[in-house]
């Protein structure tokens, strides 16, 4: 039931980055490819959780790569209200 939800999710994160592409083709705003970005991160790694066994040894890579997905969100929103 856990790997259906997080493969849910990754197909979520992935609507979400296409969405934010979309977007970005329109505007050409630096802050929509910032986003797709992030949440093509987190559609990768939602997928790879969803596929494999990630045990307990693995748990600070999964927040590490989580991490990189939420800085360039926080990126992606100080860029955009410094211009």
């Amino acid at each position: 039931m856990v790997d259906a939800l997080y493969g849910a999710s990754a197909m979520a994160s992935l609507a979400v980055a296409l969405i934010f592409l979309r977007h970005w083709r329109r505007s050409l705003d630096r802050f929509f490819v910032l986003f797709a970005a992030a949440f093509g991160i987190l559609a990768v790694e939602y997928a790879i959780i969803a596929v494999t066994a990630v045990g307990a040894e693995w748990r600070p890579y999964v927040y590490g790569v989580r991490l990189l997905a939420f800085g360039l969100i926080a990126y992606a929103i100080v860029d955009k209200n410094k211009r």
